[in-house]
């Protein structure tokens, strides 16, 4: 028998949100260029965005039985993460389930394995983020972890940390760390908007990053 539970902490939707308002590559810098997942990782329509707790869950390779069984059981806002092994060749997800985690309110899909369907994936809008796209169908058999760590994508992620992804890709945020991470990434952009303003006002890159003294160390030289 295998036992598994449901119950985790979960971020402030508050706080969810705030990060929201951010973009994966800068809350990837703001936090120390930590917790980008693998590139491969990307979602199946460009203008797809979603940030949330994630709800994590373990799956044997073309095995689905796992994600159900997920979907079953998390909340409205909730964003699945799968760990299936970085497995291209599998469709685990289609439209018939995303259309479940719709009815359900949830958040949306990241998965190291892959997806199916994705033309209704787009039109019905559900984010789902995936290392492949593949119509081999899968088995129910195999049994696993659920709200437990796991590992994607080269990251390890928590139940209730938060992942925010785009077209960028996916980036994953430690509950504890939110607030400092959404104040980080606030600076951030506050510099790259005065970055911009100056580049507007006709300074140059070289200029505004402070490369001269940088580039002259490096002892590079520059005909005009």
């Amino acid at each position: 028998m295998l036992r598994v539970t449901t119950r985790f902490d979960r971020p402030d939707p508050a706080l969810v949100d705030q990060l929201s308002g951010y973009s994966a590559a800068t809350v990837h810098e703001a936090q120390g260029r930590l917790g980008a997942l693998d590139s491969t990782i990307k979602p199946i329509d460009p203008t797809m965005s979603v940030c949330g707790p994630a709800f994590t869950v373990r799956c044997a390779p073309r095995d689905n039985i796992m994600l159900q069984v997920a979907i079953a059981h998390a909340r409205p806002g909730d964003v699945i993460v799968v760990s299936a092994g970085q497995y291209a060749e599998a469709g685990s997800f289609g439209d018939v389930l995303a259309n479940a985690c719709v009815a359900k309110g949830l958040g949306g899909l990241i998965t190291d394995t892959g997806v199916r369907d994705t033309q209704e994936l787009r039109k019905l809008g559900f984010p789902v983020f995936s290392y492949s796209v593949s119509m081999k169908g899968t088995v129910k058999e195999t049994v696993g972890p659920m709200a437990e760590p796991v590992l994607i994508g080269g990251e390890v992620v928590r139940p209730g940390d938060v992942v925010r992804a785009d077209a960028d890709g996916v980036v994953v945020v430690r509950r504890e760390d939110l607030k400092d991470v959404i104040a980080r990434s606030q600076a951030r952009v506050d510099a790259e908007d005065a970055y911009i303003a100056a580049y507007r006002a006709g300074k140059s890159v070289i200029e505004v990053s402070r490369l001269a003294a940088v580039l002259e160390a490096k002892g590079l030289v520059i005909d005009e």
